[in-house]
C-alpha cells in the first residue's frame, strides 16, 4: 500500500511560483497514476492535473492549464506540481492522490461514486495580493 505526503506549500506573492512535492512510500508508486487537487475555504475540492503511471501523458483543468505543470520521478517515488503565475484565487489546501486508473483521478470531483484509492493529507498554499 502506498502512502502519500505533500510538501512545498507556503506563502507566496501573486505572480510568484511554488513547487509542490508528493512523496510516496512503498515500492509500487509506478503502478499508480497521480493527481493533484485543491480545496479552497468554503468551496468543493477541485481537480487540477493528473499524470499517467509512466509520466508520458498529463491532463489539466482549464483553470490551471498553462500555469501549472504536473510531473513525476518514479525513481524517487515522487510527484510534483510546479505552479507559476500564482494568483490569490489559487489559495487553497493542495492534495495529491493516487489511483491505478487515470480516469478515476480525472472524474473524482464530478462523479460521487468514484474516489481515488489513496489521498495525502494536504499542504496549504497562500497567495497574497
Amino acid at each position: 500500500q502506498v502512502q502519500l505526503a505533500e510538501s512545498g506549500g507556503g506563502l507566496v506573492q501573486a505572480g510568484g511560483s511554488l513547487r509542490l512535492s508528493c512523496a510516496a512510500s512503498g515500492r509500487t508508486f509506478s503502478n499508480y497514476a497521480m493527481g493533484w487537487f485543491r480545496q479552497a475555504p468554503g468551496k468543493e475540492r477541485e481537480f487540477l492535473a493528473a499524470i499517467i503511471r509512466g509520466g508520458g501523458s498529463q491532463l489539466y483543468a482549464d483553470s490551471v492549464k498553462g500555469r501549472f505543470t504536473i510531473s513525476r520521478d518514479n525513481a524517487k517515488n515522487t510527484a510534483y506540481l510546479q505552479m507559476d503565475s500564482l494568483k490569490p484565487a489559487d489559495t487553497a489546501v493542495y492534495y495529491c492522490a493516487a489511483d491505478p486508473k487515470l480516469h478515476t483521478l480525472v472524474v473524482a470531483t464530478t462523479d460521487k461514486d468514484t474516489d481515488p484509492e489513496i489521498w495525502g493529507k494536504g499542504t496549504l498554499v497562500t497567495v497574497s495580493s
